[in-house]
């Protein structure tokens, strides 16, 4: 592994919203495939997966919330 490859990977995993690791984890796949895959797809699509990602990171964010019966402040 890199320098840049241990530097740059905590920062995307702890500021990310998780939507790769879910997807990977519902699907069975390796996280690091998943991710991969995303970026690739953004790059070959001029970043319109980008949206699906955003949605998909509100969509879990707010299901956590109805989980765990919190209030969204």
């Amino acid at each position: 592994m890199t320098i840049i490859e241990r530097s740059i990977q905590p920062y995307v995993e702890k500021y990310s919203f998780g939507v790769c690791s879910y997807l990977a984890e519902k699907w069975g796949l390796n996280e690091a495939k998943v991710r991969t895959y995303f970026i690739y797809s953004s790059f070959i699509t001029f970043g319109s997966p980008l949206i699906v990602y955003l949605a998909a990171a509100f969509w879990i964010n707010i299901k956590k919330y109805l989980r765990t019966g919190e209030s969204l402040k």
